[in-house]
């Protein structure tokens, strides 16, 4: 028998048996490898991203293509499930499919979502239907859409774990996440462009970028990683997709109206759905400590640095998803108009004016990434946290009509500490699981993250609405009744939901229009009345009183939320402590087994042999994190060192074999 051991990320050579029966080993890497499986997942995650954003600002314009008004009553349901549907779909499906990716290959479930991606975005975009059919087209296909997108996003960060060594992983992920987080806002500004254009171009700009990524990732990406096959967890699987998707969708429709109240968190459908949510995930969670092969790995949070990690990004993606929603209102609803941009006009000059954000992502995001791997996650990700809710803080203290410079440079701030938060914690919390576990907890890290961009929409919207449903009103029916709309209609006007001229402002709706067109008053008014009304600048100077009390009270929890986010991520302890060998929040799950040694013994990291990488270092050389992850690291000791199989066997159940021992978990992380 060889005294080698299976070639890991970034190693080539000698190989071994696999430590346990069942699972397939990982081949070898070479130095070109990595950066086109880079170049391929930043792809991939980039148009995932973007088309989860991009109809947001062209709704206005898909609409109107398919001859639908989304603001009747009748049609609200066809606007909340285009902004919805995609957002569900890839909150609830990822952490399945990443399970997936472990049992049956990384690389060929992100291949297939590709392909899957790419027929959606063109069947999307060869809409044949009006009306109402075709909204249901679209709806239907955006879903089809999401779920080859959360293929995408489910393995990629898992690809580059593989293909990566350790002290290049940071950088690598930086990059890809931030790529991913950049695109939601990149997205705003292409759907704003393409709209413009012609309603068919926001979708037809993802098929050749969909068909091109298809065919290079088929040719050119393969399996790097450990895999382990399994069975499907069908109970998993069927209460935490329902439960999870029931949950998200009664918060999404507490934004609507519901017996005289301004939100529909009265209503018996979303009370129930709240409820029935919540079952469904408390029996999954009961039957996952229950089943051999659970699809939700819940014995990570277990690990201090996975559970601080994927709390921080929940919270964090709450945060950022509310700031979106409402940076978009602040801007197309007041701020544009107050400075003579016409309503029609404010989706894409809105995307225009936030691009500062963008910027602080691409510049923190893969410098951060990079330093992390030498210093650790803890420093930047809390720091950038940090500045996250200053500027948090910063934007509660501007006034509704601000100069741009500060506002800009608001928005730079906050765009480098989510940079400088995002890469090193992703980082973080893919470094801190077994190798073969790495799709699931890839998996798990995009569910909490997309999960809080869509309870950001319920949460915010929901808080936005509270705050106008006080002033509102009463303003709106004064200004009304001062420029000659009759006392009827302007009291009838007033007592309309405040979500109504929310979701106007939101897709470049003239507000008072929008408001009185219905009546008809607009016809029998005198023309410098009517201009007035309809004017840029009544209704943002109308509302703006009560707009600002709204924003204080969102902004508020929003920075609440980082600052919470930044508490756990400084509680996710020291660097490089993960679950491997010896780790200061409990007993490891890989530290002794009951038997002798494992077949590696001392690997290429300590006396064994040593390999040599495309880098210039072998696997058991010194990396940034100390010492490889073979032989003895930062983990402490080797995950094929002392195991159950007698001297040279491979370990088969306990010890540091990574695709058994993980079965048992420390049982205090946090003590």
């Amino acid at each position: 028998m060889t005294t080698g051991r299976p070639n890991g990320p970034g190693a080539s050579g000698t190989s071994s048996p696999s430590g346990s029966a069942g699972a397939s080993g990982p081949a070898p890497v070479d130095g070109r490898y990595k950066w086109v499986a880079l170049s391929n997942t930043t792809l991939g995650v980039l148009i995932a991203a973007m088309d989860g954003s991009i109809v947001i600002i062209s709704l206005p314009a898909i609409f109107r293509g398919i001859g639908l008004d989304p603001l009747l009553p009748a049609n609200i349901g066809y606007l909340l499930w285009m902004i919805l549907g995609y957002l569900l779909v890839s909150a609830v499906l990822v952490v399945v499919l990443g399970r997936l990716g472990d049992m049956y290959g990384r690389v060929r479930m992100y291949n297939m979502g590709f392909a899957i991606f790419a027929c959606a975005s063109l069947a999307l975009s060869l809409d044949p239907l009006r009306g109402g059919g075709g909204a249901l087209w679209l709806i239907g296909f955006r879903v089809v859409q999401a779920f080859g997108g959360s293929m995408l996003t489910a393995n990629s960060a898992a690809i580059l774990t593989d293909a990566f060594p350790a002290r290049q992983r940071g950088m690598a992920l930086g990059v890809n996440q931030i790529t991913a987080l950049a695109g939601q806002f990149l997205g705003l500004l292409a759907g704003g462009l393409l709209a413009t254009v012609h309603w068919r171009a926001v979708f037809w700009i993802s098929v050749p970028i969909g068909v091109v990524g298809t065919f290079w990732s088929y040719r050119s990406l393969r399996e790097t990683g450990s895999r382990r096959p399994g069975r499907i967890d069908w109970i998993g699987n069927l209460t935490f997709t329902v439960g999870a998707g029931g949950l998200l969708a009664a918060i999404t429709y507490g934004i609507q109206p519901y017996g005289g109240h301004s939100t529909g968190w009265t209503n018996p459908w979303v009370l129930g759905g709240l409820a029935a949510g919540v079952g469904l995930l408390a029996l999954f969670c009961v039957a996952e400590n229950r089943v051999a092969e659970p699809m939700f790995q819940l014995g990570l949070f277990r690990v201090r640095a996975f559970a601080a990690g994927n709390l921080a990004a929940l919270l964090t993606a709450i945060a950022r998803g509310g700031m979106q929603f409402m940076l978009i209102i602040w801007l197309q609803g007041i701020w544009l108009p107050l400075h003579g941009y016409e309503f029609e006009s404010t989706p894409l000059w809105a995307g225009i004016f936030m691009l500062p954000l963008t910027v602080g992502f691409l510049i923190a995001g893969p410098l951060s990434g990079h330093l992390s791997d030498r210093f650790g996650a803890r420093l930047f990700s809390t720091t950038g946290l940090l500045l996250v809710a200053a500027a948090f803080v910063g934007l509660l203290a501007m006034p509704v009509n601000f100069a741009y410079p500060a506002f800009a440079g608001l928005l730079l701030l906050s765009g480098l500490g989510q940079g400088m938060f995002s890469a090193p914690n992703t980082s973080a919390i893919m470094g801190s699981v077994a190798p073969e576990q790495r799709g699931v907890a890839s998996g798990m890290r995009s569910t909490f993250q997309n999960s809080g961009t869509a309870l950001s929409i319920g949460l915010f919207f929901s808080l936005m609405i509270s705050g106008l449903a006080g002033s509102l009103p009463g303003a709106l029916e004064s200004g009304l009744r001062s420029h000659g709309v009759p006392a009827g209609t302007a009291g009838h006007v007033a007592e309309l939901p405040p979500v109504s001229t929310l979701f106007a402002t939101f897709l470049g709706h003239n507000p008072i229009g929008h408001l009185l067109g219905p009546s008809g008053v607009l016809e029998r008014l005198p023309e410098h009345a009517v201009r007035t009304l309809t004017g840029t600048r009544f209704f943002p100077e109308l509302v703006s009183g009560a707009f600002h009390h709204g924003l204080v009270t969102v902004f508020s929890a929003a920075t609440a939320m980082a600052l919470v986010a930044a508490l756990a991520s400084g509680l996710r302890g020291r660097r490089g402590a993960e679950p491997y060998g010896k780790e200061p929040y409990g007993k490891s799950p890989y530290s002794k087994g009951p038997g002798g040694k494992g077949p590696g013994g001392k690997g290429p990291g300590g006396e064994g042999p040593g390999v040599t990488d495309p880098d210039g270092e072998g696997p058991g050389s010194k990396d940034s994190y100390g010492e490889d992850s073979y032989g003895k690291d930062s983990y402490g000791e080797d995950s094929y060192g002392k195991g159950s199989g007698g001297d040279g066997a491979p370990a088969r159940s306990g010890g540091n074999d990574t695709t058994k021992g993980q079965q048992e978990w420390p049982r205090a992380p946090f003590s």
